[in-house]
Order: C-alpha cells, then structure tokens, then sequence
C-alpha cells in the first residue's frame, strides 16, 4: 500500500504544469455544473446568458492556462484576462472567472522581469473593458463598482508580489546560513591544520636546526636526524587522518577519531626529543564521556609545548592535566630560561582558536605571562561534550 509520504514525493516530482493543471480543469468543470450557472463573477451588470458554442473555448480560455501560471505566468495572466473580458462581455458570468485573481496571484509571486511593465499593461487593458461593460449594462454597476473590482485584482497581485518577498528573503536567508557554515568550516579546518602541523613541523626546525651543530658528534647527529625523520612521518600520518576527517564520503567502517590512549605522554615525549625539558604530570583518566572535552584538552597542551618550542626553547615546562567526571584541568607553564628558537613564526591563531574552543564547551581559558619571563596556560573544560 502506499503510504501518503511516497504518494506526495510522487506527486512533488511531476512537471510543475501537470500539478497546476487540475486547478484549471476544476474551475472548467465547475462552470459546466448546472447549480453554479451564473455564479461567477459579474462586473458590469449585463444580464446572464446561457452557454452557446462559444463557450466551451471561452471558458477553457479563460481556465486552462492556469496550468503555466508558474512557467510562464505572464503568458497565462494574459490568456486569463483575455478569457474573462470575452466572459463578461458575453454575459457567461462562469465560476472559471476565478481563474483571473488566481492568475493575478500567481503572476505576481512567480513573474521575473518587466513586472511594472506587466501591472501597467493589465491596467490599461482593464480600462476599455470597464467602459464597455458600463455601457453595455444595464446602468446599475456604477463607477465605484469597477474602481472597487479594481482594486480587489491590485490585492491578488500584493498578495502575489508579498509571497515572492518572502521566497526571495528565504532564499537569502539559506545562502547566508550555508555561507557562514562554509565560514565556521573553514575556520574549523584551519584550526585542525594548525593545531597538526605546527607542532609537528615546529619540533622539526629545532631538530634540524641543533643538527648543524653536531657534525663533530656523529652519533648525535644520526640521533638528531633520525627524530626529525620519525617527526615528518608522525606529521604526515597526522595529516592523512586530518583529510580522511574532512572526507566527505569516507570509506565504511572508518569513524572520527580523537588521539589514541597515552597521546599526552606520547605528545611530551617528542617534545623532550626536540630538546624541551618537559615535567608531565596527568591524574585521573579520561572518562567515557569526556568527549570532546578530551580532545580539546590535548590541543591545548600541543599548542602550549608548541609555543615553548618556539618561544622558550630549552626552558623547563611543567604539564599537568587532572581528569575528573565534571572537568578537565590543564596548566602548561614554562619559566623564563630558554630562548627563542629558529622556527617558523606564529600568526596569533593557536591561542585565540584554543580560547574559543573552551569556551564553546563552557569552559575557561588564560594565556598569561609569568613573573619570571616565562608564561603559563590554563584551561578548565567541562566534560560530558559528545565528540
């Protein structure tokens, strides 16, 4: 049996001509019906008539083209109009007189261009057709009569040009959300290509650099070149995972994931290879539902040992981050001993995309200064946030 969903999903998907057409053939219809003879709409006081042989093509003109108000609604307002002018000159006074507000509502709505064109046509066309209506008539429509008719077909027409205001500001309304969610997108990639290869690639420059004083020391200098190898191939894995994130058809099976268990120490363990001095401290474990208030947490100790790296170089860094089931706690300070390292430059975008991060997530954040020249971070994150 099918269901009323597949029946309208049927129905949306036929051309919109076939769907406007049994509005048409209905008013068509109804003219026909003996009930309604001459309960149309009258303007002008001419007596009714009954129907003759030119009836059947006035009323199909006057109704059928309400199968193209939407393709092509100036076309159909004017086959309408044409339509309801014969109608009521000829005295039918048909039901499918109704086709003309319709036609005007849907010509206002759905009309393109020369619209102001289109509304002083069918204007001036209205005028000849009122003063031959007041003089074929009997006397007793007035000129109040046909300035109100008037004016209830301008109403169809506002009707129709207010409906087109609000699909074009929906339809702006769309574009300005998909464009600030391509926005937030963007800035969220950006963060995640920070976040990954600025402390792997800043640990490299180190590495490399402290390599050109080892050439006396041989097995130093392997030492040294053989991390800053292993640190280009972590940067390239970390990468690759990075673009199978923004993949947007990733193959089955594969989910999102966050760094592996460990990741802290496995994360200070290649700053010390870079020459960083790292105390590391982590109390508790991460709860089932850290979500992603554990991952966030590691961003900001990767961004806090990056920016040691670079500013600190050779200074001593503490690390602690405690676990608990409400909050995860991170402080990263380093004192003022080390020096600024030869490496790539920072453009402000680590700390300020951290803060904001937390602060998603409800947390707190600082990034300050120590008395003794050095600096520490600190953030409060609130677990509990799915990933």
């Amino acid at each position: 049996m099918i269901s009323p969903r597949q029946l309208s999903g049927w129905w949306h998907r036929l051309d919109v001509r076939v769907r406007d057409l049994p509005l048409g053939l209905l008013l068509l219809a109804g003219s026909f019906l003996p009930a309604l003879h001459g309960k149309g709409t009258e303007v002008g006081e001419l007596p009714t008539r009954p129907f003759d042989a030119w009836a059947l093509l006035v009323l199909g003109l006057e109704s059928l083209p309400l199968a193209v108000r939407r393709r092509w609604p100036a076309g159909c307002l004017a086959l309408v109009s044409l339509g309801f002018a014969v109608d009521q000159l000829r005295g039918y006074h048909a039901v499918a007189g109704t086709a003309l507000p319709l036609a005007l509502i849907s010509t206002g709505a759905h009309l393109e261009g020369h619209r102001r064109a289109a509304a002083l046509g069918f204007s001036a066309a209205y005028v000849p057709l009122a003063v031959a209506l007041y003089r074929l008539g009997s006397g007793g429509e007035t000129v109040t009569g046909f300035v109100t008719f008037y004016l209830v077909l301008v109403l169809a027409w506002g009707a129709g040009a207010w409906l087109r205001a609000n699909r074009i500001a929906e339809a702006e309304h769309r574009l300005r959300v998909a464009e600030d969610t391509r926005t937030a997108e963007r800035t969220r990639i950006a963060r995640e290509l920070h976040d990954v290869v600025t402390h792997h690639v800043t640990a490299m420059v180190v590495q490399a650099e402290a390599a050109r004083y080892l050439t006396a020391a041989p097995d130093r200098l392997d030492r040294t070149l053989a991390a800053v190898g292993d640190t280009g191939r972590r940067a390239i894995s970390d990468l690759r995972h990075l673009l199978d994130l923004l993949d947007p058809d990733p193959a089955p099976g594969t989910e999102p994931r966050t760094p592996p268990a460990g990741r802290l120490l496995t994360l200070v363990e290649r700053t010390r290879q870079a020459g960083q001095p790292v105390e590391f401290t982590e109390e508790g474990m991460p709860g089932p539902s850290a979500g992603s208030a554990d991952l966030v947490a590691y961003r900001v100790v990767q961004e806090a040992l990056t920016n040691a790296l670079k500013y600190a170089h050779g200074g001593r860094t503490s690390v602690r981050v405690v676990h608990s089931e409400k909050e995860i706690t991170v402080e990263v300070g380093t004192d003022g001993s080390g020096s600024a390292a030869a490496s790539p430059g920072g453009g402000g975008r680590g700390l300020a995309g951290l803060r904001e991060r937390v602060t998603v997530l409800g947390g707190e954040f600082s990034a300050e200064p120590a008395t003794d020249g050095g600096f520490t971070v600190r953030a409060r994150i609130p677990a509990g946030n799915p990933t």
